[in-house]
């Protein structure tokens, strides 16, 4: 069984799908992780995100898989690396390019490919895995996104700062010409803005568990 997650940045795709994963026996995979490692790497690098031929260069130069916390990077262990502030403030231009995506999108299907997985990002749905069984939009307001990242990162960053980020990375993921952001049409919205995160999940549960009891759909996991 694949199941894919999208939404914008901050509305909980990341600990709805690690809940949802321990619970329905699936394996948790964040795309997001795979292009801030990647982020990680070319800053660690010196090369500018900007450069996106550079950038992608790079990207296939690395060795990339999954532990249970994060991304291993030529054998490096990343998790809070992923985190860092300069990592958030260059992703979405990394992000963006359409080189850096076919590779990571590669990765995503390799890695998922005989498991059951629950997959999440901002195209897992559209392009990713297009026939996976559960499809989910998961939403929510700028204001409760901006807040929740601002708890994330323990207060340390302005919150209008935080804000503006969110929206400058949803303008970016809504308009670039490869990977967009968009709403599939058999995908299950949901707006977590008034919704704990133990309501958001008993959602996608209840979803899988009516996919459970339907003849498979396959193919998600295709290179």
């Amino acid at each position: 069984m694949t199941v894919a997650i999208d939404g914008p940045a901050g509305t909980g795709k990341s600990t709805v799908a690690q809940r949802v994963a321990r619970s329905a026996g699936l394996f948790y995979l964040n795309s997001g992780n795979f292009y801030r490692a990647i982020t990680w790497y070319v800053l660690q690098q010196g090369i500018d995100s900007e450069d996106l031929s550079a950038v992608a260069g790079a990207a296939k130069t690395l060795s990339l898989d999954v532990w249970s916390h994060g991304i291993v990077l030529d054998g490096q262990k990343l998790r809070r690396q992923l985190r860092e502030e300069s990592v958030d403030a260059n992703v979405a231009s990394v992000s963006s390019s359409a080189e850096v995506r076919h590779f990571v999108n590669h990765q995503l299907r390799r890695i998922s490919r005989n498991r059951d997985v629950i997959a999440e990002g901002r195209d897992m749905t559209t392009v990713v895995f297009p026939d996976a069984d559960v499809k989910i939009y998961l939403d929510a307001s700028l204001e409760s996104r901006a807040r929740r990242r601002y708890d994330d990162l323990g207060h340390s960053v302005p919150l209008e700062e935080v804000r503006q980020r969110i929206a400058e990375r949803d303008e970016i993921d809504t308009t670039k010409a490869v990977g967009r952001l968009k709403l599939h049409p058999s995908a299950l919205y949901i707006d977590s803005s008034h919704l704990t995160i133990n309501q958001v999940c008993e959602i996608v549960l209840h979803a899988i568990l009516s996919a459970r009891t339907k003849p498979s759909t396959g193919a998600s996991g295709q290179s």
